[in-house]
């Protein structure tokens, strides 16, 4: 990791430049020492994410309070262990009844927001020649990637529709190839003394590196409040209600959670299928209007305290609707590109067929893929990406359940073709 890079998020040497209050300090050891039992500094560092030296004033307290008893060094430890007195697992209750937080210290918003303008989308600038590159050995249009650069340069909204089975969220997917270098996430974010949990492994996936911050007692290396990750790709599909995109508070653990826009911070958030969500499409757009004008969202802390933070997103939607019945034109005009998929030519279509027929280790002829493709013609069929994968799929499924060598043959190829695709003219079949 580079110099530039560490000082994004510099490891603070004293509480007040963590951004904490002693009060709070105080809380989090206790818990910490209550859910993990006794500890000496170097773990409770490892622990709570804050050097020794932090640490060191607030367990002055607890000891002065006869919270905390000094334990002699054992075979193991690197010096005295620090373990709670009843009095103290009475005050470690009292401060989970407030907050049920025990995971590392929290850096306030005001830090946060600091870091995301560091890290902003804004500043991943493309080249023709890095898209190319990011799309090697997948098929599709040039005229299409031609689009999708310049959208993801941009850092602005984007909508990409088309017919189903198009590719449309498989190209998606692919490109958070071009999101560039990783980020710094927070484990959590802090107002005062309400915490959000933000790092989520389903969302941030970390980076392997040599761990500069194996000693937390050092004041070199990058502040371990934070885990270095890709940037971020985050997914919804028809499952998203507008209670989603709110912070999610479990009254019961006294816990709150981000939601999935602000993780998606300084990446790209997808909203999948849209037209098939739970809220409708209007009510949709109308929450993302505020963000994407003013690049900040606000959301309500388990106080009730509305919170400004910031909207640092690609923000994408994929529909296989025609986004005109959708959304009117004031929201089109608000999502800066808006890219077609369409079917696959037919040169397009055997390039997907030969490429997945050689993932799957399965033969077949050029003639059979004629005989594919005028069926195709006859029945008047779009020809999409995702279907040689899956026709193909079927036949494996034939070959390795009758045991034989896996050979894509005409009978095959029907047998596929009639089990994948539903008969146009359904009314006219015997019953």
């Amino acid at each position: 990791m580079d110099l530039n890079q560490r000082s994004v998020v510099p490891r603070p040497r004293s509480l007040e430049e963590a951004g904490l209050t002693l009060h709070f300090l105080i809380d989090l050891i206790c818990k910490h020492l209550h859910v993990h039992g006794l500890a000496d500094l170097q773990q409770l560092s490892k622990q709570i994410a804050l050097s020794g030296s932090i640490l060191e004033p607030g367990l002055d307290i607890l000891r002065k309070k006869n919270y905390v008893e000094v334990l002699a060094p054992v075979h193991g430890s690197t010096g005295e262990r620090y373990n709670l007195t009843d009095k103290g697992h009475i005050e470690a209750l009292t401060a989970l009844s407030r907050s049920g937080y025990t995971g590392p210290a929290p850096v306030p918003v005001e830090q946060y927001k600091k870091v995301v303008l560091a890290q902003s989308v804004q500043n991943c600038k493309l080249t023709r020649n890095d898209v190319l590159t990011a799309f090697q050995g997948v098929t599709v249009k040039e005229s299409v990637l031609d689009q999708l650069g310049p959208a993801m340069h941009s850092g602005r909204a984007i909508m990409i529709y088309g017919l189903p089975g198009t590719g449309k969220t498989y190209i998606c997917k692919k490109l958070t190839r071009l999101l560039g270098d990783a980020i710094f996430i927070p484990y959590a974010i802090c107002v005062g003394e309400s915490v959000v949990q933000f790092y989520d492994p389903l969302v941030h996936h970390t980076v392997n590196e040599i761990n500069d911050n194996l000693n937390v007692n050092l004041t070199a290396g990058y502040d371990p409040r934070f885990i270095k990750c890709a940037r971020p790709v985050a997914v919804s599909g028809g499952e998203l209600t507008l209670d989603m995109l709110e912070i999610e508070h479990d009254r019961t653990a006294r816990l709150s959670q981000a939601p999935l826009q602000l993780k998606a911070n300084n990446g790209m958030y997808i909203i999948d299928d849209l037209g098939r969500q739970r809220v409708s499409p209007v009510d949709l757009f109308n929450r993302w209007i505020v963000p994407l004008e003013e690049k900040h969202d606000y959301l309500s802390l388990d106080t009730g305290k509305r919170l400004q933070v910031p909207f640092d997103v690609i923000l994408l939607f994929s529909a296989n609707i025609n986004p005109a019945d959708l959304m009117d034109e004031a929201f089109l005009r608000r999502i800066g590109y808006k890219i077609k998929f369409a079917p696959l030519n037919e040169a397009e279509y055997r390039e997907i067929w030969d490429l997945y027929a050689k993932e799957l280790n399965i033969e077949y002829t050029e003639q059979l893929l004629d005989e594919l493709l005028a069926r195709y013609r006859r029945e008047m069929r779009p020809l999409l990406p995702c279907q040689p994968r899956d026709l193909l799929g079927l036949v494996s499924d034939q070959c390795q359940y009758s045991g034989e060598a896996k050979i894509a043959t005409s009978n095959r190829l029907h047998t596929a073709w009639d089990t994948y695709f539903i008969n146009l003219d359904f009314a006219k079949v015997d019953s």
